[in-house]
C-alpha cells in the first residue's frame, strides 16, 4: 500500500475497515474511516450488484467481463480517454459483453473510429447507450452514430463545457453538493441555474457529479490498486477515480506491492476496487 501522508504511516484492517493512521508535516492526525463495500459515500446505487471479488490476487480480475460484475441496466459510467487516447478499450468490449442497457456515460466524448479499436461509438451504435454527458460528443468531421442516434431523437446528449464537467467530478469524488462557478455565467449554460455575486462576479451554481461505475486505464498498478498513469491518461483518470461508487483499471502491468515507484502514483489503492490486464 502507498501512502502518502509520511512515512511513519502505517494502515491496518480491522473488520472489514480500513483504518489510516499518518503524522502529517504539521504533526496532525490524519484518520480515516473507509467501509470496505462503499468507501466514499456510504450509499450504494441501486444500479450496483456488489459481488465478492473471488480473485486469487488482490483486486485482479481474469477478464474485462468479470471485472463489470455487477453492473445493470440504467447504470452511469464515468470512462476515461482523451482525444481518441487512452480509452480502456478492454473494459468498453467487457462493458459491451455484458448486453447491459439504458446506459448514461460522462466521458470527453466519441472520436474518430479507428481499425482495430473499440470506443464510445460502438458502444452507442449497439444501442447499449441512453445518455451522454460530455464536453463534445461527437467528433465535427465524424459525428458517426452518436450524432445519427441523437438526430433520430435516440440518444440524449447533454454537453457540459469540459472545466465545468471536471470540476462537477471533482466535487463528486470529494463528497461536495455542488460548486460555484464563474464559467458560464451570462451564457445559455445559467438557463435555469441559481446565481450569485461572489467578489463582483456571476457565479453559476453547478451540482456534483457521481457515477456508478469509472472505467480507468492506467500504465501500471500494483495488487492493491495504486496506478500510474503516462500522458493523456493523468487527465480524466484521476478525477474519475474518486466519483464512482465502484472504479475498475485496466492496466498493461499489474505488480507485486513495492513494486512501482511511489513517488509515481497518481491514485492511490484506496480509490480502485478492481484491476484488469489490458488485452
Amino acid at each position: 500500500m502507498v501512502l502518502r501522508h509520511s512515512a511513519a504511516s502505517r494502515a491496518k484492517r480491522i473488520d472489514g475497515v480500513l483504518v489510516y493512521l499518518g503524522i502529517g508535516r504539521y504533526n496532525s492526525l490524519l484518520l480515516r474511516l473507509v467501509s470496505a463495500s462503499d468507501r466514499r459515500w456510504n450509499q450504494v446505487s441501486p444500479m450496483i450488484n456488489h459481488p465478492e471479488n473471488t480473485a486469487a490476487k488482490g483486486k485482479v480480475y481474469s477478464t474485462a467481463q468479470s471485472a463489470l460484475g455487477g453492473i445493470a441496466d440504467g447504470a452511469s459510467v464515468l470512462i476515461a480517454g482523451f482525444a481518441g487516447l487512452g480509452a480502456p478499450q478492454s473494459l468498453l468490449r467487457g462493458l459491451a459483453a455484458t448486453g447491459v442497457s439504458e446506459l448514461t456515460l460522462i466521458c470527453q466524448g466519441a472520436w474518430l473510429p479507428q481499425a482495430g479499436t473499440f470506443g464510445i461509438d460502438d458502444l452507442v451504435a449497439a444501442g447499449q447507450v441512453k445518455k451522454m454527458i460530455s464536453p463534445m460528443p461527437f467528433h465535427p468531421e465524424s459525428g458517426g452514430a452518436v450524432k445519427e442516434l441523437w438526430e433520430l431523437g435516440k440518444l440524449e446528449l447533454e454537453v457540459v463545457p469540459q472545466g465545468i464537467l471536471a470540476e462537477r467530478m471533482r466535487a463528486g469524488g470529494a463528497g461536495i453538493g455542488g460548486v460555484f462557478l464563474p464559467t458560464g455565467a451570462g451564457t445559455r449554460f445559467a438557463e435555469g441555474r441559481e446565481l450569485r455575486i461572489f467578489d463582483g462576479k456571476e457565479h453559476v451554481l453547478e451540482f456534483a457529479l457521481n457515477a456508478d461505475f469509472a472505467l480507468l486505464r492506467a500504465k501500471e498498478a500494483d495488487t492493491l490498486g495504486n496506478l500510474v498513469y503516462e500522458g493523456t491518461g493523468r487527465n480524466w483518470n484521476p478525477t474519475m477515480a474518486m466519483a464512482a461508487a465502484v472504479t475498475v483499471a485496466e492496466v498493461d502491468q499489474v505488480k507485486d506491492p513495492g513494486g512501482i515507484n511511489p513517488e509515481l502514483v497518481i491514485t492511490q489503492a484506496i480509490f480502485i476496487d478492481r484491476l484488469v490486464l489490458a488485452a
